[in-house]
């Protein structure tokens, strides 16, 4: 078998947009290194000052490289019928890959990261950067962050790992079942190889054990696993992956509790990497308040946190229609509600249809008992029910509580409680805070599966 090894030097961290400034291709038989191929390359980009600092390669450097697409074709002759191998192969890999498919060529080859095999052939050290693994294994390592000092430095490792895998590592992970060489290279296989099929949610977490990122999973394993396959190669991405350190997770009884956990979660932790659940908010909200006047007074206005907030709403004019009927219905003012604006009084009462709370008339006990009689009607038309579903094992029920309009919460019982006394099982929930998110999401579940919804007594819950 033969092997590529390789290393490239760049203008960044990237590969969609960032060039590559020089490349070392060192071809390897198994024994030893047989064929070596360096060039600097012009990356037709600035090189910023940080790079060329590290590197030492500057733009006046590269001024007469040759560019990437003229030397394209070698490049793919020397790489395309080997295993490509790198000190964090996947790095490297998309950059030379992405490359290499601007110029018509594409790479398709296996892969070995000898960061990950000297994580298990040689356990125990600090770190696994090349240049303290060099240090430890007394490899010498010369012109450091140059391309061809670095494939040399990587080609006496990798000889070094062929001859310490007596248990066939190697020949593992080059077995096509396996996905290891596309996993993360801080990302240790045993956290995959535990990962059930279950639904649930999963966390990546950093070297420090920060949570950097919350998913949900129909399948867990096969979930997380995707996040590692493809050919993304945005900056966003790039970073991502390599901060991916420990994989957490939580068993859920269904794909909807899972998107109900991950989204709560989202919001107690906040990790930097999601970003699509970060800017759902609540818009609007019905909001009840007792004006200076001694009324109670009901208005659509945007969402806050603080305030008493008896409904949200995704629009105003959703929020709007509600409000209308409650007026109708129970003969409230419109100007008290902030449907109208003005001084004088509200053209309803000229019908009669408003008894003149607005410019004094009506005596604002009389009044707040509609109000009140109002919120009642609202609590009435606002959805309560429960959903009960697989559970996590075969001897539970999942239950997910939804009351007046508001999540509640959602837990296990016994798959042999009696359903007929919904209120008893309300207690053993775990409350979790609802959104609009949230409540659309299980409306829409109930739309699919009305059969799993079972309808709750509202009344003989609160009193």
């Amino acid at each position: 078998m033969m092997y590529a090894i390789v290393d490239i030097e760049t203008t960044g961290g990237y590969a969609s947009g960032n060039g590559i400034t020089e490349i070392s291709i060192q071809i390897h038989d198994g024994l030893t290194v047989v064929e070596t191929w360096d060039s600097l390359i012009n990356p037709e980009q600035y090189i910023p000052s940080h790079i060329e600092s590290l590197t030492g390669i500057s733009n006046e450097l590269v001024a007469d490289a040759p560019v990437f697409n003229s030397v394209s074709a070698d490049i793919y002759a020397l790489l395309h019928n080997k295993v490509f191998v790198a000190h964090n192969v996947n790095f490297d890999y998309s950059f030379i890959r992405h490359h290499l498919a601007l110029s018509g060529f594409t790479l398709n080859t296996k892969k070995l990261c000898t960061v990950r095999l000297s994580r298990k052939l040689f356990p125990g050290y600090a770190s696994y950067s090349l240049g303290k693994l060099c240090g430890s294994l007394q490899i010498p390592l010369e012109n450091r962050h140059r391309a061809g000092g670095d494939a040399a430095a990587t080609a006496i490792l990798f000889t070094k790992l062929l001859e310490a895998d007596t248990a066939g590592i190697i020949g593992q992970s080059l077995a096509k079942a396996s996905r290891e060489q596309a996993l993360p290279p801080n990302l240790s296989k045993s956290y995959i190889d535990r990962l059930p099929s279950n639904p649930g949610i999963y966390y990546f977490k950093d070297q420090k054990g920060k949570v950097i990122y919350v998913g949900k999973a129909k399948n867990l394993r096969k979930r997380v696993c995707s996040h590692f396959t493809g050919n993304n190669v945005s900056r966003q991405r790039q970073e991502f992956l390599k901060n991916i350190h420990t994989v957490d997770y939580e068993i859920c009884g269904t794909e909807l509790m899972a998107l109900i956990h991950e989204a709560t979660e989202i919001k107690r932790l906040w990790p930097e990497n999601n970003r699509a659940l970060k800017k759902f908010e609540q818009k609007y909200a019905l909001f009840l308040f007792e004006d200076q006047k001694g009324y109670l007074r009901l208005g659509i206005d945007k969402f806050k946190k603080q305030g008493n907030t008896l409904y949200t709403f995704n629009n105003i004019a959703e929020g709007h229609n509600l409000l209308r009927i409650l007026i109708r219905e129970n003969q409230l003012c419109e100007k008290l509600c902030f449907i109208q604006h003005g001084r004088s009084a509200c053209t309803h009462h000229a019908t009669q249809q408003c008894n003149g709370a607005c410019i004094g008339n009506e005596h604002s006990d009389l009044y707040n008992a509609r109000v009140e009689q109002a919120i009642g009607q609202l609590k009435d038309m606002l959805p309560s029910f429960a959903i009960i579903d697989q559970g996590r094992t075969d001897d539970e029920q999942s239950c997910l509580w939804v009351e007046a309009g508001k999540f509640y919460g959602m837990g296990y019982i016994s798959g042999y409680t009696d359903l007929q006394h919904m209120e008893d099982i309300k207690s053993t929930l775990q409350p979790y805070p609802s959104s609009d998110y949230i409540l659309n999401i299980i409306l829409s579940y109930t739309d699919k599966y009305p059969e799993k919804k079972r309808d709750i007594n509202f009344q003989a819950i609160t009193q």
